[in-house]
Parts: C-alpha cells; structure tokens; sequence
C-alpha cells in the first residue's frame, strides 16, 4: 500500500464542502467517504502537486458512512504512554531463540515478533509486522520503542540503515540489548542519523557502481538488461513519478511490465533507471541539434 494517503491526509481538506480533518479521509456531499481525495487537499503535498488523482485506500473503506478519525500525532505532542516491542530472529531453524526472547523478557516487552529466516531473506514476515504495528501504536500518541537483543538480529550495513531510516519516519525508538550499539536510541539521536548517512552512502556506491557496469558493457556491444521490459506507456508513467520526485524504487514498484516472459511482474529499479537515464541522453541530443 503506497503512503501517499497518509501524506494526504496530514492535511485539512480545503474544500468547504468537504472540510475534512487532518486523519480523515474525505468526504462525499452525502457523507460518504470519497472514492478518492480532493484534488486541492492531496495537491497541498508537494510530491503529489502533478498527481492527476489519489484513491482513497481500501483501509479507509471508500464509499461507506464517513466519520471523523483521530487526527495525526502534531510535531512536539508530548506522547501519551510507553509501549516496547520486542523482535527476535534466529538465522536457521535449528537455531534456538531461547536466549533472545529471555532477554526481551527480562526487558519488559509488551509482544514479541519472531521468525527463524536468514539474513540473506529479502522479506521477514515477522520484522516488517514489528515495524508496522509501532508505527500504527505510534501515530495514536503513545511512544514505542522496538526492543532486539543486538543489532545484527535486524540485518547488516544497508539493510539496518534503511530500517533505522523507517523507524526513524516514524518516530519510533530503537533499543539494543547487547553489543557494539547497545542501549536505547531516540529517533532524532546520533545512532539513526548516522546509519541513515550509511544508507545513503550506500546508495550513492550502488548507483555508481551499477552505471560503471552499464557502460562497460556497452562499450562491449553487449545488452543491458532489460531487453523487452520496458516501453513507451511504461516511460510515460515513470517520468511522471519522477517528476513527483519518487525514488526509482517506488518508481518501480508502481510500473508493471505487460509483455514477454515477465509481463506482470514489476521492473527492477536498475532497469527504471536506464529506461530513464537513455530517455535523458536522448531528449539531450535532440535539444543539441
């Protein structure tokens, strides 16, 4: 689900006869939520000022009876309560998290999130409902620190920094029980922001490392990849997400390849930002004639 909702509705509804408050979605003249929010609320958010529209989510239950939800927790609200969530992973099933989840015990956590699934794994079921549920319990006022016996439980290098960059987003604190950043770290401290530097240098290595790769193989005659993913429409929708100022890969999680072997599937950020960067090159030399 995109958050571009929640970015929306941190905002009152301009229109008088809408004149929804910030956390509401919109309304309907017959007081129904709207199928979609109005164009001169979800324009106030500057990444959605070019957006054409922005539906109304399925949690928001679009078309039933409105009623007004609690509003967004404002910048400085002192919280209301305390809430600790604890995460626990071993790498191997026959690992055992005993020792873990005796130390989140003994740490006062509120629930425990707990998955056996290896580092290498891309999705960790149990992690990411971790995250969610704090920043749900989090946007309702109550401060909530996630709770993990050491940080390598997380993840390592830019998987941490980038889940540091989401709790942080948040406003959700982070807590280790044991090793190299043990103790509790606030979301505007020095641990987020320098992890968050991390994920960003991270980034940057990547980039470059991937347009380095890029032009080796052109300079080859080889085929980038990507050979039959992309076209015309998909250039089209991406260029207009790029103009929202969207990372590539939002870009690429909101393109669908329709042809070929992986028609359906989404295209990876690397190929959306070839697609991108020959559309430049092109439209470049086209201005130099």
């Amino acid at each position: 689900m995109s958050d571009d909702f929640k970015r929306v509705e941190s905002h009152d509804c301009p229109m008088s006869t809408c004149a929804a408050p910030a956390g509401s979605p919109c309304q309907t003249g017959k007081g129904k939520v709207a199928i979609q929010y109005h164009t001169a609320r979800f324009r106030l958010v500057p990444q959605l000022a070019k957006a054409l529209s922005v539906p109304t989510p399925a949690v928001r239950k679009p078309g039933s009876a409105w009623t007004e939800l609690p509003g967004p927790v404002r910048a400085g609200a002192e919280p209301v309560g305390h809430v600790r969530l604890g995460y626990a992973r071993a790498s191997t099933a026959r690992q055992s998290l005993d020792a873990q989840l005796d130390s989140l015990g003994e740490a006062g956590v509120t629930r425990v999130f707990s998955e056996k699934i290896s580092t290498r794994a891309t999705k960790r079921p149990e992690l990411e409902a971790a995250v969610k549920l704090a920043g749900e319990i989090r946007s309702s006022g109550v401060a909530v620190t996630l709770v993990v016996r050491e940080h390598k439980r997380l993840g390592r290098g830019i998987e941490l920094a980038m889940l540091a960059e989401e709790l942080k987003a948040s406003d959700v604190g982070l807590e280790f029980l044991t090793g190299e950043l043990k103790g509790s770290h606030d979301p505007s401290g020095i641990v987020f922001t320098v992890l968050a530097a991390m994920s960003g240098m991270e980034r940057e290595y990547i980039r470059d490392r991937t347009l380095e790769g890029h032009e080796s193989a052109r300079k080859r005659g080889k085929t980038i990849g990507g050979a039959g993913v992309t076209d015309d429409d998909m250039l089209s929708m991406a260029l207009h997400l790029r103009d929202q100022e969207m990372s590539l890969r939002d870009i690429a999680a909101r393109l669908v390849i329709t042809t070929g072997k992986k028609k359906g599937q989404h295209p990876s950020p690397a190929t959306v930002m070839r697609m991108l960067r020959e559309h430049d090159e092109q439209a470049a030399t086209a201005a130099s004639t």
